[in-house]
C-alpha cells in the first residue's frame, strides 16, 4: 500500500528539482546537494536519490566519484539531439490518430485557445505548457501505450522550456501554428504525418556548426 505514496512523493521531489533547473535556481554546472533538498522538504534522502536518477536519465545532470551531482551544461546541440526522435515518433502518431482526431479533435482544441492567450500575453511559461499538453493528446489520440511512453520518456515538456528560456528559441506564433495542425487532421490531409514531422523539426533550436 505505500508504494503510490513512494511513488507520488518521488514525483513532486522530481517536479521540484526540474522547476529549480528551468527557473535558474540551478545554474549549469552547479552541484545540486541531495542532503540539502532533503531536508528543505523534509523528506529522506532515498526518494531524493531516486529523483535525481531519473533525471540523469534524462540527460539534465550528471553525476560524478567525489564530485556529487551537478547540472549538465547543456549546449544548442545537446538540446536538439531529442528533435528528430520526438518527429519520428510524433509522424506515428499522427498516422495512427488520424482517423479519430479527424472526428473529434476536442482534446486539442482548448490548448490552441490557451495559446493565444500566452501568445498574446507573451506568457513562455503558458506558450510551454499548453505545447507540451497539446502534442500529449496527440500521442495519446494514437492509443499506443508504448509509444506515449516512450515520448514521455524524452522529458519533452524539461527540453522545450529549456530551449526556449535558455536559448531564447521563439516560435512566430505558437497557436497558429497548432491551429493549422488541427486543420490538417479535420480536413484529412493524407501528408499529417509529414505535416507533424516538419512542424516538431521546425521548433528545434538552432546552433552554429
Amino acid at each position: 500500500m505505500t508504494a503510490p505514496v513512494i511513488h507520488s512523493l518521488r514525483e513532486q521531489i522530481r517536479e521540484h528539482i526540474l522547476e529549480g533547473i528551468i527557473s535558474g535556481r540551478w545554474q549549469p554546472g552547479e552541484r545540486i546537494v541531495e542532503r540539502r533538498i532533503a531536508t528543505e522538504l523534509e523528506v529522506s534522502q532515498t526518494p531524493v536519490r531516486e529523483a535525481l536518477r531519473e533525471l540523469e536519465s534524462l540527460r539534465l545532470i550528471e553525476s560524478a566519484p567525489n564530485k556529487g551531482v551537478r547540472v549538465r551544461s547543456l549546449t544548442a546541440a545537446d538540446l536538439e539531439e531529442s528533435y528528430p526522435v520526438r518527429a519520428g515518433l510524433e509522424a506515428i502518431a499522427a498516422e495512427l490518430a488520424a482517423d479519430r482526431l479527424a472526428e473529434d479533435c476536442s482534446a486539442l482544441d482548448p490548448h490552441v485557445t490557451a495559446l493565444y492567450d500566452a501568445d498574446r500575453n507573451s506568457d513562455g511559461t503558458g506558450q510551454v505548457r499548453h505545447t507540451v499538453a497539446f502534442h500529449r493528446e496527440m500521442v495519446r489520440a494514437a492509443g499506443n501505450s508504448v509509444l506515449l511512453h516512450t515520448w514521455e520518456g524524452l522529458g519533452i515538456e524539461v527540453f522545450t522550456a529549456l530551449s526556449i528560456r535558455w536559448l531564447g528559441t521563439v516560435q512566430q506564433s505558437y497557436a497558429e501554428e497548432h491551429e493549422e495542425l488541427v486543420a490538417a487532421f479535420r480536413r484529412r490531409d493524407p501528408r499529417i504525418a509529414e505535416i507533424v514531422k516538419a512542424h516538431v523539426l521546425g521548433c528545434a533550436p538552432r546552433h552554429e556548426s
